[in-house]
């Protein structure tokens, strides 16, 4: 299958710089897999569109503030992009310009925080970098660190009015275990009181956790997509969840998973597991077309980049003609795309 057939044309204005005015103003399309309509609605009529039969599982992993900013002893900007712990303090990392790095350079983030350059890696432009600091990482993030914003959002503001906006609004309302590099975005246009709506309704509500790394915006290079790896992000499926999971699919009901990441997280698990269980692991599954779903039935997501495994992956549920029409039909209305921008409902 060739990278060139998931590829579209996105006029660049109809990328969000910035969130909708209120999460659940955002505009929802909704697909209907059986009838091939598509619908035009906002997402606060997601309350109209699910009910007693319909599980709603969720990530609850929560961004952490991984861009940072620091200053070699000569003086040059450094900017430093966490990706993961792999042991005590010793972080993989991204570095711009890394053509100002070299082993043992030290970059000063704040009289708290600097980092040492160990070793590039041969991983598309990764570093290792040993953190030097006393305490807790992420308090100390939390003073000094930005919010990992997509490469594509641009804006002019001033870093404190960027802060505020993209602390508050690049995570989602149930956002709970830090360690994500960028927002499990479909579940960024809930609200608690969409949750609450949900649930008065017979909507049962569960929680898993997948980290989401920097793999989310990298595009395929591979002509042929077969030749493609995926990042490597772990995940976590609580006892509670996995029950509700299995209770429900025995009484016939269908489960809606929010966001990509919550389908990658819950089919891994059936993948690596036969089934749904309480598990800890990682996630490396790559879907395209023509997957089979094994646990989800339908599906809350964003409008995703060209070319992505983000696109593969919705094309493998709705089919890749339907998907395309749509977001054709999204184009000519005019929505938003991309992290910040609108959703579709794959019903």
């Amino acid at each position: 299958m060739l990278l060139s057939e998931f590829d579209y044309q996105l006029p660049e204005g109809l990328i969000a710089q910035r969130p909708s005015d209120k999460r659940e103003n955002s505009r929802m399309m909704v697909l209907n897999r059986a009838s091939h309509e598509i619908l035009h609605k906002h997402f606060y009529d997601i309350v109209d569109l699910l009910d007693e039969n319909h599980i709603l599982i969720l990530n609850n992993t929560k961004v952490i503030p991984a861009r940072l900013y620091g200053y070699k002893d000569t003086g040059a900007k450094i900017e430093v992009f966490l990706l993961k712990e792999r042991e005590n303090k010793i972080w993989e990392v991204l570095i711009k310009p890394s053509k100002r790095v070299r082993p043992g350079t030290i970059i000063k983030i704040s009289d708290e925080l600097s980092c040492e350059v160990r070793m590039p890696l041969p991983d598309d432009g990764k570093w290792l970098v040993q953190m030097i600091y006393e305490g807790d990482i992420l308090s100390i993030l939390h003073k000094v660190g930005n919010i990992p914003l997509p490469p594509y959002i641009e804006r002019k503001m001033t870093n404190e009015e960027l802060r505020k906006l993209d602390f508050e609004r690049y995570q989602t309302v149930y956002a709970e275990k830090e360690g994500s590099v960028a927002a499990p975005t479909a579940g960024l246009h809930f609200t608690q009181e969409i949750l609450k709506k949900l649930e008065d309704k017979g909507v049962k509500i569960g929680y898993v956790t997948l980290n989401v790394g920097i793999g989310t915006f990298r595009p395929v290079k591979c002509d042929n997509i077969l030749d493609h790896h995926m990042d490597s992000e772990t995940f976590e499926i609580t006892q509670e969840t996995a029950d509700l999971i299995n209770n429900a699919k025995s009484e016939g009901k269908k489960l809606v998973a929010v966001g990509t990441t919550t389908v990658r997280t819950l089919e891994s698990a059936y993948k690596m597991f036969g089934e749904i269980k309480k598990c800890k692991g990682a996630s490396e599954l790559f879907i395209y077309p023509p997957y089979e779903f094994k646990v989800i039935d339908k599906l809350i997501t964003n409008f995703h980049l060209p070319k992505s495994t983000l696109l593969m992956l919705v094309s493998a549920l709705a089919g890749k003609d339907f998907i395309f029409e749509a977001y054709e039909e999204a184009i000519k209305e005019k929505y938003r795309f991309y992290s910040y921008g609108d959703c579709m409902f794959i019903n």
